[in-house]
């Protein structure tokens, strides 16, 4: 008899909310579709709407996985860090619920994280559909950069991503299993054992950036970050189409979640408020205004002035709710605790057995 059927799963797949639920369904059913290698799950599902919430119940009892509800929306790394909590495996895959896997792709970051002994694996990273065509990530370059002219010194966070928007049939053959700099949370396995010596992921980063502090500190305590090409996913990133997606992603995507969380990178590393952090503030709401504003603009026939004023108003609209949204939700949830989300009440947990 296999060995692996009988102890316990070495890898604990923990999924969390990204930016919308209306793709929860085909994410979770392409992982347990695709996955042959043994592993538990733990969903951590913040605040889904009915319909998702009913699927989930429904699939953590036929799937016999480990479900934890939130009544509230969640930021990802709280999210995250919820799931960590119960994991007690010797790795962890951290996957958005957008993402769509192909087969094989967990036995290939396992068997690059055993043969290498790195900290973090990333596979190749795919974006929009069809599935599995474009490349979103192919691993990169993070840190921090110290810039010394005269006598001003900067320090500088440095984001690189290879291969961003190439085909993958042109780039695939060309890549090896190799280290890398970067490893994004669409979907990365990591050694559960790093968290012993950086602590939990940092909550003080909301919405932004999160990928590339983990990488920073796995790299300063000595970890290693690989790419695995053999293992290919794909994040479907997609419009709040649905109403029941629109409070979430304004909420995620938003003013404050993003202002806190450069504040926090800022500090946390000392970094120099330099162009990037003045373009990024000058930015903010960015993704509100390219997947809400501007696809209603459009709609409109006004002509372009009239298209102009009509975008003006709405993009004014935008800021007013989403500073109402969010001012509501720290009210309720932040409690006061500045630039991070603290552990809400208890949530609500469906503990099961896990198997594949």
């Amino acid at each position: 008899m296999n060995k692996s059927l009988l102890s316990e799963p070495e890898v604990t797949i923990v999924v969390v909310p990204r930016e919308r639920f209306s793709y929860s369904r085909e994410s979770l059913e392409s992982i347990y579709d695709n996955t042959d290698y043994p592993f538990k799950l733990i969903y951590v599902d913040g605040g889904s709407p009915a319909d998702i919430k009913n699927y989930l119940q429904a699939k953590a009892a036929q799937k016999q996985f480990q479900l934890i509800r939130t009544a509230h929306y969640l930021s990802p790394n709280h999210a995250r860090n919820i799931g960590l909590r119960q994991v007690n495996s010797k790795y962890v895959v951290f996957m958005d619920n957008d993402v769509a896997v192909t087969p094989g792709w967990l036995q290939a970051l396992v068997d690059c994280a055993e043969a290498t002994n790195a900290t973090i694996v990333s596979p190749l990273v795919c974006q929009y559909l069809p599935l599995h065509t474009e490349v979103h990530c192919a691993g990169g370059e993070s840190g921090v950069k110290v810039e010394t002219k005269g006598e001003t010194t900067r320090r500088r966070m440095i984001e690189k991503i290879y291969k961003q928007g190439r085909k993958v049939a042109d780039v695939r053959p060309q890549l090896q299993r190799q280290p890398t700099g970067l490893a994004e949370f669409h979907c990365m396995l990591v050694r559960k054992e790093i968290f012993d010596q950086i602590g939990l992921l940092d909550e003080g980063l909301l919405n932004t950036k999160e990928h590339v502090d983990l990488c920073v500190l796995v790299s300063e305590a000595g970890g290693t970050v690989y790419l695995e090409p053999a293992s290919l996913v794909t994040y479907v990133p997609g419009p709040p189409l649905k109403w029941t997606d629109l409070h979430f992603y304004m909420l995620r995507w938003s003013d404050a979640w993003e202002l806190a969380s450069l504040k926090r990178l800022r500090d946390k590393w000392n970094l120099t408020e330099d162009e990037y952090f003045q373009n990024k503030y000058k930015r903010l709401g960015w993704r509100r205004d390219m997947t809400i504003v501007n696809p209603l603009v459009r709609k409109i026939p006004l002509g372009q002035f009239g298209s102009r004023v009509v975008g003006k108003i709405l993009r004014e609209m935008d800021k007013a709710l989403n500073h109402y949204l969010t001012s509501r939700y720290a009210r309720r949830y932040l409690q006061g605790r500045k630039n991070q989300v603290p552990p809400p009440p208890p949530p609500t947990s469906t503990t099961l057995s896990s198997q594949s």
